[in-house]
């Protein structure tokens, strides 16, 4: 065993605990204290706080000079209400740790006790318990926060358990690893008029009913039917909930989600060019906007190629995966300031999915989680028995 009994028994409790008070994405104040509560019984040489928003980091430095490896996880919950019937579900309402993040605080917390024990031959290691990944704004946050300056990695690395993909099992590929996605909103504004006389008014009933199908028609364009894109229609709203009235005013909200961060500003272009005809053929005012901006997680082949090795010496079965996740992952922009590679970790096959209400995270994969990345670790930066 990689922890001794009194070891594993705190981390799975200290799992149950985190699982009973999510805290929404930017809201992690809480979840923060926690973790540094837990984290600050192990002596880390150094503990950063309010990264990002509330991001917490923990420094255990080597023997000797060398590389920083980071290893990152999630403090966010959702707003989606747990159905689980389970002594420690979830006591806030309608939020819910349904996405697995509450055990990937504690894999990552499950570094501690082990590098007190014994600290790497050479460099440093970095815990980091990121906030807003489910926004996509926090690791861009924690990266632009100036403390971060200071232990910027030469390598990170991350995972995210996956419904499905039989327990314990790891999957990993170099090159895109989770696609980009942007949530893009538009509003088209008209005139209202009596439902009687729609002709005094200007409805933009027909240009929202293009809009929903033409947008969600991008992806077969010939510049974009190469690469892997897709365009989720996530809402539209028409008007009030009056039959006296007709609407003035309307509503469409959509998911642009691609492989890679190039088709992702090809997708943006063409869908402001559609917009922009639609409205102007209507005669129609519009206004648009972006929120919850991914940017394409993308796996560097080194790091890859170390996290491969862990598998290997850990004896750990593995796939080798052959397009990207279609979902989206903040880790992404931790690939433009190091070295980085995240994998995928798997969950059981009759697993509930991600950001169901009765998802709730396999406890038997804190130590397996634990392990390959404290054999990243150890090859790396030492020592390597």
């Amino acid at each position: 065993m990689l922890f001794d009994q009194e070891t594993h028994d705190k981390l799975i409790t200290f799992r149950h605990e985190l699982h009973q008070f999510p805290e929404v994405s930017g809201q992690e104040q809480k979840t923060s204290a926690r973790v540094l509560s837990f984290l600050e019984y192990y002596s880390p040489d150094e503990i950063i706080q309010d990264l990002g928003g509330h991001g917490l980091a923990a420094v255990f430095n080597g023997l000797e000079k060398g590389p920083t490896v980071l290893v990152r996880c999630e403090l966010d919950g959702l707003p989606i209400q747990e159905t689980n019937d389970i002594p420690y579900q979830s006591k806030i309402p309608g939020k819910g740790h349904l996405c697995g993040h509450d055990g990937h605080m504690v894999m990552v917390a499950g570094l501690a006790p082990l590098l007190t024990r014994t600290r790497p031959t050479k460099g440093r290691v970095v815990l980091l318990f990121q906030p807003a990944e489910e926004t996509g704004a926090g690791a861009k946050a924690v990266i632009e926060a100036p403390a971060f300056t200071d232990i910027k990695p030469d390598y990170a690395f991350s995972l995210h358990n996956l419904p499905g993909q039989p327990l314990h099992e790891v999957g990993l590929k170099s090159g895109p690893f989770n696609c980009a996605s942007q949530g893009l909103w538009i509003t088209l504004e008209g005139k209202t008029s009596h439902a009687s006389h729609p002709e005094n008014g200007k409805s933009p009933a027909t240009a929202m009913c293009e809009l929903v199908t033409k947008l969600a028609e991008l992806p077969n364009l010939s510049e974009l039917s190469n690469d892997f894109s897709l365009v989720t229609v996530v809402h539209a709203r028409l008007g009030e909930e009056a039959f006296g009235i007709s609407p003035g005013f309307a509503k469409v909200m959509v998911t642009l989600r691609s492989q890679t961060d190039d088709i992702m500003t090809i997708l943006r272009e063409r869908s402001e060019v559609l917009i922009s005809a639609i409205a102007q053929r209507h005669q129609l005012k519009i206004t648009f906007g972006y929120e919850d901006i991914f940017a394409a997680s993308v796996n560097h082949p080194a790091a890859t190629d170390i996290l491969k090795q862990a598998f290997n010496d850990e004896s750990i079965t593995q796939t080798e995966m052959s397009t990207p996740m279609r979902w989206s992952e903040d880790f992404g922009q931790f690939g433009r300031v190091s070295k980085s590679a995240m994998f995928t970790l798997g969950s059981g096959t009759n697993q509930p999915q991600l950001h169901n209400p009765d998802f709730d995270f396999p406890d038997e994969l804190i130590e397996t989680g634990t392990q390959i990345f404290y054999r990243v670790i150890r090859n790396v930066l030492g020592p390597r028995n």
